[in-house]
């Protein structure tokens, strides 16, 4: 009986933030290159922060920190439950192996917000350019998923 009570209460919980993917923090998983920690915190119903903390398998891997500024439109695709932005930003990175790599990365993706859940999905390419130690030209690209809170 206490376990329906308590999944009761956690559906009940989990209703209450349906729609709440544009606004709070989300937290998850992305997986791709890199593959790690992602997360987000909402600005405004249109910008956000995101980051993520996570290996880069390419060049022999390494610790990948990146941080972004996100711009989402909501008009470009609609569906018919839930909401499908298309998002763009900058941002920079700083990866961790035998030296330190610090360069910018610009995105751009669709995250689709379920209108039953506080989750979304994404699914983002990056492109980046390292300034430090040298100059050169990457690609990232990943998919993930996050819950808000």
């Amino acid at each position: 009986m206490k376990k329906w009570i308590l999944a009761a209460f956690v559906v009940m919980a989990a209703s209450s933030y349906a729609q709440a993917q544009d606004k709070g923090f989300g937290l998850g998983i992305i997986l791709g290159e890199p593959t790690g920690i992602s997360g987000k915190y909402w600005l405004s119903t249109t910008t956000a922060l995101d980051g993520g903390a996570a290996w880069n398998f390419g060049s022999g891997g390494f610790l990948h920190i990146h941080a972004d500024y996100l711009f989402h439109n909501y008009d470009l695709i609609k569906v018919q439950e839930g909401r499908l932005p298309v998002y763009f930003g900058i941002g920079g990175r700083i990866g961790f192996s035998s030296k330190t790599v610090v360069g910018l990365r610009g995105v751009v993706g669709v995250a689709y917000q379920f209108s039953s859940a506080p989750l979304d999905a994404f699914l983002e390419l990056a492109p980046i350019m390292d300034l430090v130690p040298g100059t050169s030209f990457h690609m990232n690209g990943g998919i993930g998923m996050r819950f808000f809170f």
